[in-house]
């Protein structure tokens, strides 16, 4: 037999992923694009949901206070999701609520000024004027390395081979978001699991008038039949007699936000009252203001190689980190309970759908902000189950993943020292956050555990992100292991091109401001 030829045992590499039908600047027929932005819609939901729903409770707040949460965080994720991708890195990513903040917010909620309170309601609203001050001062930090370009700067020293754990832990790294929670209520998790999978991969070849309408809108189908199907058991008294947790994520009556929401209810700035400010609080919420920046740097990589454009220059990243801290200041103004961070579900549902059009995106910021005014109607697409998001997370978290592994096609893997960075920060980003939290689980408190709270707050907040722990040891490994001899080995001479905005023609199609705003912010 005769031995093969190395081109075909080897795939070269490619800066644009192939195989998409739309690219980030090229946009389906407006019916299509409608029914896309409104999947990215229903799928937001999810996190905009989950993190009001865990938190409100424990500061005293009502059902009603967890519906003018979720709605006021929805509307908040429509302005951001606008001005990123209209200003901001321009790639198609919708900035939705972060769990990176989870850990400084429930310590706001811990400090004994505000436990000592009495009344829930009066609680409720001093912590999340708390929260909201913590926020505000926070959101600083992201302004001023995304507009002073600092963040740019740090860039330099990314490198493909240092990338790799970072932007595959942005997946990786929330898998427990995933099948632990569709363990939680086998009978609607599972079968979602499959149905999702089954249309968007194994009947994707099924068209009607020439449009794969079964993968590009398997999110929509499946969630709707599965819907469907867990409000048959709810009704039918399934779940009569089963434990009250089982109820809790198996029935669709249990969110209680419907008969809770308003008809119609625009958020305002400051309506929960002034914000109040602490300086602990706001240094604790700084390390989550770092994760999310990391987390997020992470994602726009991806996101970037799901639209089939090219990896974003220094300065146009950077320049998206500042709008992402515009964001988390209008968090803390509005009061959403939480920082932005790029939603990671919905750069997964790029890929799955293989529409990484920018236009896609902005209709749905479009219908966040639409349905986050009419309350009722909003609150009927958030009482979805969120069983039925974590199957789909098992698949889209595991997307952007594999994507964050596709970068090592640029360095050589037949290096024993790449070998080694890749190994080692992709073990201990996923070992040293789940120490942290094992033992948070066990103790009731993180590692750090000393007087100084902030000090906890930000060793903690730090140590629980996978993201964030995988970035320290493959930079720092990277830069200092044999560096200089190894360029090639590192993927430089691909990576490099793309650190500067005239590094690549295609970065003028990608990402060039719109309004002709380049004469007064010009490239760097």
């Amino acid at each position: 037999m005769e031995a093969p030829k190395p081109e075909e045992i080897s795939h070269p590499p490619m800066d644009q992923l192939q195989g998409l039908e739309y690219c980030i600047d090229s946009n389906p027929s407006w019916g299509e694009a409608i029914a896309l932005g409104f999947q990215h819609y229903i799928l937001a939901l999810g996190t905009a949901v989950m993190i009001p729903s865990f938190l409100v409770p424990l500061m005293g707040g009502s059902d009603g206070d967890k519906v003018r949460v979720v709605q006021t965080l929805l509307f908040i994720e429509g302005i951001n999701t606008l001005l990123q991708t209209l200003f901001g890195t321009r790639l198609p990513t919708v900035i939705g609520g972060s769990y990176a903040f989870m850990v400084p917010i429930i310590s706001i909620i811990h400090d004994s000024s505000l436990t000592r309170i009495q009344d829930d309601h009066v609680r409720f609203l001093n912590t999340m004027r708390a929260v909201q001050g913590a926020l505000i001062v926070a959101s600083s930090i992201q302004i001023i390395l995304g507009y002073s370009q600092l963040w740019a700067i740090c860039s330099r020293f990314f490198s493909p081979i240092g990338m790799v754990p970072v932007i595959s832990l942005v997946g990786f790294g929330l898998f427990d978001r995933g099948f632990p929670i569709v363990g939680r209520c086998v009978e609607i998790g599972i079968p979602m699991l499959i149905l999702f999978i089954a249309f968007s991969q194994y009947l994707k070849n099924f068209q009607t008038r020439q449009m794969p309408i079964l993968e590009r809108f398997a999110l929509l189908i499946t969630i709707t039949v599965i819907w469907a199907y867990a409000h048959l058991l709810t009704a039918s008294g399934a779940y009569k007699h089963r434990p009250d947790t089982t109820q809790l994520h198996c029935r669709t009556d249990k969110a209680n936000l419907i008969s809770s929401a308003p008809w119609i209810k625009i958020p305002y700035p400051l309506q929960w009252g002034a914000p109040t400010f602490d300086a602990g609080h706001a240094f604790g919420m700084m390390a989550a203001v770092l994760v999310s920046l990391i987390e997020s740097t992470g994602a726009y990589k991806a996101a970037s190689r799901l639209a089939s454009a090219t990896p974003p220059p220094a300065h146009v990243l950077s320049r998206g980190i500042g709008w992402q801290g515009i964001g988390i200041l209008l968090s803390g103004l509005f009061g959403t309970l939480t920082g932005s961070t790029v939603s990671v579900e919905n750069v997964g549902l790029l890929g799955s759908t293989r529409v990484g059009s920018r236009r896609v995106i902005q209709i749905s910021a479009g219908f966040m902000i639409f349905f986050s005014m009419l309350g009722k109607f909003g609150a009927f697409f958030a009482s979805i189950p969120f069983t039925i998001f974590a199957a789909v997370y098992c698949v889209l978290f595991g997307l952007v993943a594999s994507v964050g592994l596709s970068f090592l096609q640029f360095t050589n893997m037949n290096s024993m020292r790449n070998l080694f960075i890749c190994g080692v920060a992709l073990f201990l980003g996923l070992s040293i956050p789940e120490y942290f939290r094992e033992y948070t689980a066990s103790a009731l408190h993180g590692p750090a555990h000393t007087k100084a709270g902030w000090f906890n707050d930000f060793l903690n907040t730090i140590f629980f992100s996978p993201p964030t722990v995988a970035l320290i040891v493959a930079v720092f490994l990277d830069n200092t292991l044999d560096y200089k001899d190894s360029a090639r080995d590192r993927g430089m001479p691909w990576w490099v091109k793309f650190r500067t905005f005239k590094g690549d023609s295609r970065n003028e199609e990608f990402y060039t401001l719109p309004f002709n705003l380049n004469r007064f912010f010009p490239p760097s």
